[in-house]
């Protein structure tokens, strides 16, 4: 009778554990003995604070998530401003993490959280190639080349594992809020296939309604006709950055045969007379033939550079990440300073000179 209650009380207890609405998460980082670390949670887009601990004398420590039934949490570790793991746990998981300060880790036991990993991966490898094609001035068509490399990459992964959420962070993946890798027209397609999968996995996911409202906008913006034959042909990084309204303007959504890509800065005198003697009489001798202006403005005071589109009176797309120089789109195109300028098309860019002449045969020659 006694060994009858011990075996039921084992069985309680094993049901009990099987029912509770957690994750585990072991930790160890093994160069942060006795450090406090920062535990945070994804919400929607933002990374909010879940919770402070402190490891141990071996730089371990232990902890439970809440997680329920069906829907994966995000959770990432932090030393200080260092994102030091990213984890994608559901609920039953012990994920076993060892990591250092630099943000370099190893993760077993969690299945999504080993395939989040391959995807940060791969976007840090591909920022430092960019960063080292930039300071030792290669061409533009190698900044090309390594961005195209790497959409492609990106596209096969999310679609190899579009019913894993750990290839959503891949989707919104951008350096510096200013270039997404999937910031396209022809993305939408991209996102409407992984949204439909993952509904049919994770369906009361809050990470998957946000997607699929995300999905629904673009698919309102733009015609996906007009996005099926060149899915995955761009011949130049896209651009996406906050508008004059605060909305935001895409490079590709520009409906136009040849794009003139501008950099300025608000604060220069030359360049707003050159807005205003050069760029508004092209554009209004050239829009009918198929040319587009996509102006972007490294003024970091936001509101000064609105200021002098309304005065100016400036009838093209202008943008503004308010980043100043430091802005990566100007990283991402390979200039150092303003202004300047570029000509884009399907078949790839041309590079021109600031200056009357110079765009006016240019323009002559690409829309006869």
């Amino acid at each position: 009778m006694k060994n009858s209650r011990i075996l039921l009380l084992g069985a309680a207890l094993l049901a009990a554990a099987c029912t509770t609405d957690k994750a585990s998460v072991d930790f160890t980082v093994a160069d942060a003995p006795s450090s406090s670390l920062v535990l945070k949670q994804l919400e929607g887009t933002v990374a909010n604070v879940l919770d402070t601990v402190k490891t141990d004398a071996a730089g371990h420590f232990r902890y439970d998530v809440k997680v329920e039934a069906g829907q994966p949490e995000f959770i990432y570790v932090f030393k200080g401003d260092q994102r030091i793991a990213s984890l994608l746990v559901e609920k039953g998981e012990k994920a076993v993490v060892s990591a250092d300060t630099l943000g370099n880790y190893e993760v077993s036991g969690s299945e999504g959280s080993v395939l989040l990993k391959q995807g940060d991966d791969a976007f840090r490898t591909y920022v430092s190639r960019l960063y080292a094609l930039a300071a030792s001035g290669a061409p533009q068509s190698e900044i090309n080349k390594e961005y195209v490399s790497h959409y492609r990459n990106s596209t096969r992964f999310v679609l190899s594992n579009s019913k894993s959420l750990a290839v959503i962070p891949v989707l919104y993946e951008n350096i510096q809020g200013a270039t997404y890798t999937f910031g396209g027209v022809n993305d939408a397609l991209v996102f409407r296939s992984v949204c439909d999968s993952l509904k049919t996995v994770y369906p009361d996911s809050k990470y998957v309604k946000a997607l699929e409202a995300e999905t629904a906008r673009r698919e309102q913006l733009f015609s996906l006709q007009n996005r099926i034959a060149s899915a995955g042909e761009r011949a130049y990084p896209a651009l996406s950055m906050p508008s004059v309204t605060g909305e935001t303007a895409e490079l590709d959504s520009l409906d136009a045969k040849v794009k003139l890509l501008w950099f300025w800065d608000a604060r220069e005198a030359s360049h707003k007379i050159f807005n205003l003697d050069v760029l508004k009489p092209l554009y209004e001798q050239y829009k009918s033939k198929g040319l587009g202006i996509y102006a972007v403005c490294v003024d970091p005071d936001k509101a000064e550079w609105a200021q002098v589109v309304k005065s100016q009176e400036l009838p093209w797309v202008n943008v503004n990440d308010g980043l100043g120089t430091a802005s990566r789109s100007l990283f991402l195109y390979n200039f150092q300073r303003v202004p300047c300028c570029l000509l884009l098309t399907e078949d790839g860019i041309t590079s021109v000179n600031v200056g009357e002449k110079p765009l006016q045969a240019a323009l002559a020659k690409l829309l006869k």
